[in-house]
């Protein structure tokens, strides 16, 4: 498993870069980025080196620790998957290509494909500083039309990005991303009930095509959840002292919330229960939101009384799988 937080190397080439620039401006260019991603614009705001920095400074350590989470989730369902290629689509500074080559050592060969020139220029810098290694190749084009010409990867990675296209270019898009996975699909998106909604269209499109899904629900079936419930996942991670001033935060922390789907070509064991919130903890018990392999959403409880079934619980959290042998039980 890898940690959440950006390697203190890769943080270390970024504040570097950093260096003597306005902390004010960087403020002022990440905020505008922001802004422009919140309405639903694209990366067409960042132009310059300026702006590609802010960018990666702002947004980079919170995007890493959702993929790494995402990633962590498949190798725990995957202990055995060894990826040897990889492609990231929509790849920005190289955020994801970073979480997967910390996850996968067994990585030999990395494509990337964006079209934003200041985010290519920014993510050949940090790995001509940190990717010595790694065979990297970043091809700048349009995802949509680019990715016809990238090659099948063992790992196909797709982080933040699919928010961009219309809706009907996703249906195409996420084709064309399954037609690229020799292996294993990993989608990520903002955990948001727009988020959730691409999500689980590119799941239900994929299915039908062959695919399976590994996490984060233990089933192919439909989503069992109802509006305005919708499915996402959280995770914490640090901020540096650089991190805090761009956002203008106090806080020596963030939570990132995201939703996923990972998807492979095999078929794959039955898996057992995820939980879907945080644990409700009360005096009498411990409860938890499921979602079931049969397809299903159900309340476990765990009471305290049981305390060697509650000492195991209370290790667990929001995203978890539950223990097989425990997963479908109602009263644990």
């Amino acid at each position: 498993m890898i940690s959440p937080d950006l390697p203190a190397s890769l943080r270390a080439v970024l504040e570097q870069q950093a260096h003597g620039l306005s902390r004010g401006d960087t403020a002022t260019r990440a905020a505008t980025i922001s802004r422009t991603y919140r309405d639903g614009g694209n990366s067409g705001t960042i132009r310059s080196d300026a702006d590609a920095l802010a960018y990666a400074l702002a947004r980079m350590p919170a995007t890493y620790a959702a993929v790494a989470a995402c990633l962590n989730a498949l190798t725990d369902a995957r202990e055995d998957f060894r990826p040897e290629s990889l492609l990231d689509v929509g790849a920005g500074p190289g955020t994801a290509t970073w979480a997967a080559l910390q996850a996968y050592p067994s990585l030999q060969r990395a494509s990337l494909l964006d079209a934003n020139t200041a985010l290519r220029r920014l993510a050949l810098t940090l790995a001509a500083e940190q990717m010595q290694d790694t065979p990297l190749d970043y091809q700048q084009a349009d995802a949509r039309s680019g990715i016809v010409a990238m090659p099948q990867a063992d790992l196909v990675i797709a982080s933040y990005m699919i928010g961009e296209l219309t809706q009907e270019a996703r249906a195409a898009f996420a084709t064309e991303l399954w037609h690229k996975t020799r292996d294993t699909l990993l989608v990520v998106e903002p955990g948001t009930p727009a988020g959730y909604a691409r999500i689980v269209a590119l799941r239900s499109q994929l299915i039908t095509q062959g695919a399976h899904v590994i996490a984060p629900c233990p089933h192919d079936l439909a989503c069992p959840l109802d509006k305005p419930d919708w499915c996402h996942f959280a995770q914490r991670l640090a901020r540096s002292r650089a991190h805090k001033q761009i956002k203008g935060a106090e806080l020596p922390f963030e939570d990132e919330k995201f939703i996923y789907v990972v998807l492979t070509r095999d078929a794959v064991a039955q898996q057992p229960a995820r939980i879907l919130a945080t644990p409700l903890v009360t005096k009498a018990d411990m409860r938890l939101k499921l979602c079931q392999p049969d397809g299903s959403v159900s309340i476990a409880s765990v009471p305290r009384r049981d305390k060697a079934a509650y000492a195991r619980m209370r290790r667990l959290g929001w995203g978890d799988r539950m223990p097989p042998a425990e997963s479908a039980s109602p009263d644990l």
